[in-house]
């Protein structure tokens, strides 16, 4: 038995353990933090599968950033509404059970019953490749070849910054988002809020330049840098702005609507929409990675945020 084949076996042993102990925890605390531990083991297989785009993702947006915000969540729950869980019937349980099992069979089917070799468009890709000016094939999947597919995850941002700040109570509209808890100044959150951003928001840069040649990309460096910010507003170092400021808005909306714009010229400079001159492929794309990475950035960051609250709220927290 080889080393490699030790070490996939014992991800897939973990994987599988802590997918039972986030499930049974009786606490929705422990059962976060089991989430974003298993969020974190499922990008090391996207690491072993050669995936480091998805693991990328995976660790800073499936676990970092969603662990976050259901840890703020569970922790802004009553002690009531904690403590007083009503009990699952046995019949709900096994059903849920099924359920479960089923999906994970039907998956566990499609992958095995796939044809040798799999339906693949990566020799089309690796083809048409050379005409965006990228050394990324991940990359060129997501701005050039099926452009259409990000643009409206970009958009779908936006909408859900919308619902987030809906939200908010009347006398709170327009005013500073309340749903991060400061922690008290001096502790080693602070500590570590001034020690680790400046790094992280380098790496940001790194990983949104470095996609056009490399894993990375606006969706890794955006993900980065809204964390950094997350953990400064957390620390008190930083406050949220207020969801009026005209400049915060235009930075929620920059990236959708410069690839949007890009797209609609894409019909008379290359005869389709989201379609690029083949002279400037690369300098578009650039700025557009550009201007999603703060959209992404943003948006990530007010999400965490929460509504705007009333200032009177926002000051009776600890």
């Amino acid at each position: 038995m080889s080393a490699a084949l030790i070490v996939d076996l014992g991800l897939t042993l973990l994987i599988l353990g802590l997918g039972v102990w986030t499930v049974a925890a009786r606490s929705n605390n422990g059962a976060v933090v089991g989430y974003i531990a298993y969020g974190l083991l499922v990008a090391l297989v996207w690491v072993r599968l050669a995936a480091v785009d998805v693991a990328l993702t995976e660790a800073a947006i499936g676990s970092g950033l969603t662990g976050l915000l259901l840890l703020g969540v569970a922790t802004r729950l009553p002690r009531s509404a904690r403590l007083t869980r009503p009990p699952t019937g046995l019949g709900t349980r096994l059903l849920a059970g099924f359920l479960s099992a089923a999906v994970a069979g039907g998956l566990a089917a499609v992958v095995l019953l796939l044809p040798d070799p799999a339906p693949t468009l990566a020799p089309s890709v690796a083809a048409n490749l050379p005409a965006t000016g990228l050394g990324n094939p991940v990359t060129g999947v997501l701005i050039a070849f099926r452009a259409i597919d990000t643009l409206l995850e970009s958009v779908v941002l936006v909408f859900a910054i919308i619902g987030v700040w809906s939200l908010a109570p009347k006398d709170g509209w327009g005013e500073r988002p309340g749903w991060l808890r400061p922690a008290p100044l001096g502790s080693a959150l602070t500590l570590l809020a001034q020690l680790l951003p400046p790094i992280g928001i380098l790496v940001g840069i790194h990983l949104f330049w470095t996609g056009a040649t490399a894993p990375g990309g606006a969706f890794q460096g955006g993900a980065v840098l809204a964390a950094m910010w997350v953990l400064a507003m957390i620390a008190g170092l930083a406050r949220p702005p207020a969801v009026s400021r005209r400049w915060l808005r235009l930075m929620l909306v920059a990236g959708p609507a410069l690839f949007l714009t890009v797209g609609i010229a894409g019909i008379w400079l290359a005869g389709a929409f989201l379609a690029y001159p083949v002279a400037y492929a690369k300098p578009l794309i650039l700025v557009i990675e550009a201007a999603l990475t703060l959209s992404i950035a943003a948006a990530l960051g007010l999400l965490l945020a929460g509504p705007p609250e009333h200032p009177s709220a926002a000051e009776r927290q600890p």
